[in-house]
């Protein structure tokens, strides 16, 4: 038998089976499309977030030769706090999605802060009370019990189920802004602020746990859906940070840098927040949680934007040849800076373009950037939790394939940096919940003797040179924020 893990992240959706040994034996990745009607919004189609995972699916089990079947259990880790609204009766979605890094609510959250409730411009909360305010009939509606309210990961259960299952799990929850940290459950304070009925919100379970079945008509067996979880948490536990003071970072559309804080709720003074990592036979570990808006994003952008890749995996050759960035310099703040500035309204700067600059010096100069602001979130986290920068990062995510940009947050960091060999860690992360939910694996003990490393990247001489351009470039971070400021 075998693991069925879901990734749905934000600019595309993989599917992979593992097997006993936590090897993957086939998998499959579809890009997913976003649209962005006006400046700081940004949508997705849920339906077309669901055709894509059904694709991305089927062709994993073709391509590791297997029936439904013959899965154990399915895992689904998804992007987080992306706001789905659906009918209850057809399961058609009411609008389209209103995607995490959308920032049309933020003014909302600094008044929602003054009333001294906790909430992120990157939270569901105020893009809950924003869809239910602007769709038509949708408040009359979500008050008659005709609607439900999910993240991606409780319209995926609900479609993979059959409509039978409305459910998230803790992590999830817990970057809604719509959650009681200290119940478990749903604010019934917050949910009285925004005009939320209790009644479209989805129960709330263990990230590792069995939680519904699959349809037989939607996905070809009656399997467990075992586990559930965010996409970072899914990371984190698949790269073993599952101690007190574990860190990671994932180089996805954003860089997500998190530190494990035990069973304590850390509160940040620098641009950082708390989030439930897990609930594991109902015991919730937590984090705290640092953002870099724009990591991987920034990439498709030299791709998609300016055209001058076809591939992202253009870009750790072209920046290794060239001696430096020439001059140039980027700060990546498309989508807005996050942890230490909480900025919503930032904007991506980029400088020191002479007529000798190159694509090359651009795309090195994009590299960088997304490592020293790597370096920002992380630097702030350990400030939050007084601790000292570990001797070894583990890093994941499709950029973690990228040599010369782990090799630059070495020498920027001054500490060792480690892939695992599977670096689609939240793939791996969420078979290892759904297996352990199923006894696929025995506990983390089982968990923790299959991982595998995937190289490891020291400081080279290249430290010092690396800490000045690091301290030239963060006079620079203001640049992005004045330009936000003038609009």
């Amino acid at each position: 038998m075998y693991i069925l893990s879901i990734d749905e992240g934000t600019t595309g959706v993989r599917a992979v089976v593992f097997d006993e040994s936590s090897r993957a034996i086939g998998g499959a990745y579809e890009e997913v499309e976003s649209s962005y009607p006006r400046p700081g919004w940004m949508e997705q189609d849920p339906l077309h977030l669901w055709s894509q995972t059904m694709r991305v699916v089927q062709r994993a089990l073709a391509e590791s030769a297997l029936q439904a079947s013959e899965i154990a259990a399915v895992g689904v880790a998804t992007q987080r706090a992306t706001v789905i609204v659906w009918d209850r009766a057809t399961g058609e979605p009411i609008c389209p999605a209103i995607v995490w890094q959308d920032s049309r609510a933020a003014a909302r959250v600094e008044a929602l802060s003054a009333e001294g409730f906790f909430v992120t411009a990157q939270a569901a909360a105020t893009k809950l009370e924003w869809l239910l305010d602007n769709v038509d009939g949708a408040r009359s509606r979500a008050a008659a019990g005709e609607l439900c309210f999910g993240t991606v990961d409780s319209w995926l259960v609900w479609k993979l189920s059959g409509g039978t299952a409305h459910v998230t799990d803790h992590s999830n929850a817990s970057c809604t802004a719509l959650g009681d940290p200290f119940v478990g459950g749903w604010s019934a304070e917050m949910l009285e602020a925004l005009r939320i009925p209790e009644a479209m919100m989805p129960s709330v379970v263990d990230t590792s746990g069995v939680c519904g079945r699959t349809s037989r008509e939607v996905f070809g067996a009656d399997v467990p859906i075992a586990g559930v979880a965010g996409d970072q948490q899914a990371a984190m536990f698949a790269e073993l940070a599952t101690e007190k003071g574990g860190v990671k970072v994932t180089f996805g559309t954003s860089a997500m840098v998190d530190i494990n804080t035990g069973d304590s709720l850390v509160l940040s003074e620098n641009g950082a927040y708390p989030l439930v990592l897990w609930s594991l036979a109902g015991q919730r570990t937590w984090c705290l949680e640092g953002t870099v808006l724009t990591s991987g994003a920034a990439v498709q952008w030299l791709r998609d934007g300016l055209g001058i890749i076809a591939a992202p995996d253009e870009t750790g050759p072209l920046a290794q040849s060239v001696e430096d960035s020439g001059g140039v310099w980027l700060v990546p703040a498309f989508q807005g800076l996050g942890t230490p500035h909480m900025d919503s309204n930032g904007r991506a700067v980029v400088g020191g373009i002479s007529r000798g600059t190159t694509r090359a010096h651009i795309v090195r100069a994009v590299l960088e950037g997304i490592a020293y602001r790597t370096r920002e979130a992380l630097d702030a986290l350990l400030a939050d939790t007084s601790s000292d920068r570990p001797a070894r990062l583990r890093v994941d995510g499709g950029a973690a394939a990228n040599d010369f940009l782990l090799q630059t947050l070495a020498d920027t960091l001054g500490v060792e940096v480690e892939r695992p060999e599977t670096i689609q860690a939240t793939s791996l992360g969420i078979a290892y919940l759904a297996g352990m939910a199923t006894g696929f694996w025995g506990g983390v003990e089982d968990v923790r003797a299959s991982w595998r490393s995937g190289g490891v990247f020291a400081p080279t001489s290249e430290r010092d040179r690396s800490e000045n351009r690091y301290r030239e470039w963060c006079e620079k971070v203001a640049a992005a924020r004045l330009g936000s400021i003038s609009q």
